[in-house]
């Protein structure tokens, strides 16, 4: 039973698919969704991420959802073994894991068994220090000197990462992409699937689904988490949408701050979604799929996942 990984840039439809294809396979196997995007893992962050509700999921089983608390902090390192080990259960008990999700360095911890570089206290700590000193843009502004393939799939914002990056470099001096495995046979013989589709569809995909996150309550849910620590979160408050509705409610919460909050989140997004492109396309086992298409997608995933060797 090899598990299947649906991957590609926010707004494709990952998790729709992933949910058809459970349909699609009722009748020949148990599916168990294990979810891949590093904001859903965080209780209460529901708005903003496009998580799936309860009644949404349809009664199948998923996991790294609601794990953490939006105080704590998520590590690629802590979702890699925890996933792994829902993903052997899951094979155990003879039911087809189904990996969702667009965060990419998630995704090839997973697949390919990453194996993390060391640390060093002292080190860190002096890149902390420079954090403080400088501000998250600044120092990422020297990764990008330093190793631009990291500073390309770093948000400018997430300082915590950028410490990590240049860490990895002070320590190994190597580019912090070299402690990355090669590309080679997924794990678990792992079949995947990527959605992605014309630029002009994705953004207007993307413009809808931002308003409709704001429609829907994001700047009350915001509110609501700051209440329980949101804002002292290392990468909970660093999420899309969040970050810039914090900056807005900070700055007076006027009806122009939270339009122009909005705005942001759209154009955050669409940056985002080019990197996630640059990272997903490089892969070569990866069997794209039109996320635009009418009809015919579900089969054709089920079909990577039969055929796939």
């Amino acid at each position: 039973m090899r598990p299947l990984t649906i991957i590609g840039p926010t707004g494709t439809g990952k998790s729709q698919l992933a949910l058809d294809v459970a349909e699609r396979l009722a009748s020949e196997v148990d599916v168990e969704i294990v979810n891949a995007d590093a904001m859903q893992l965080y209780r209460g962050m529901d708005i903003g991420t496009a998580k799936l509700s309860v009644a949404e999921r349809c009664g199948i089983p998923h996991h790294q959802l609601d794990v953490l608390d939006v105080t704590q902090t998520a590590t690629v390192a802590r979702y890699q073994q925890a996933a792994a080990a829902d993903i052997e259960a899951i094979l155990a008990r003879a039911a087809l894991p189904i990996v969702v999700g667009g965060s990419m360095l998630y995704v090839q911890s997973l697949l390919d068994d990453w194996s993390f570089p060391a640390t060093d206290p002292v080190v860190r700590a002096s890149w902390e220090q420079r954090l403080a000193e400088v501000g998250a843009e600044e120092l990422h502004a020297e990764l990008a000197r330093r190793d631009p393939a990291a500073a390309a799939v770093i948000l400018s914002t997430d300082g915590r990462r950028t410490v990590r990056a240049l860490e990895v470099v002070e320590l190994s001096g190597q580019p912090f992409a070299a402690s990355a495995p090669r590309i080679g046979t997924p794990r678990w013989d792992t079949a995947i699937v990527g959605l992605d589709c014309d630029t002009a569809i994705l953004d207007e995909r993307l413009a809808r689904r931002t308003d409709a996150m704001f429609d829907q309550g994001l700047v009350e849910e915001v509110r609501a988490l700051l209440g329980e620590g949101l804002r002292d979160g290392v990468t909970a408050s660093r999420a899309l949408g969040y970050a810039q509705v914090i900056g807005a409610l900070d700055a007076g919460g006027t009806s122009a701050l939270v339009r122009d909050a909005r705005q942001q989140t759209y154009l955050g997004t669409r940056r985002y979604v080019r990197r996630q492109r640059s990272w997903f396309r490089r892969d070569h086992r990866v069997h794209w799929l039109d996320a635009a298409a009418t009809a015919g997608t579900t089969e054709a995933a089920v079909r990577v996942w039969r055929d796939v060797t």
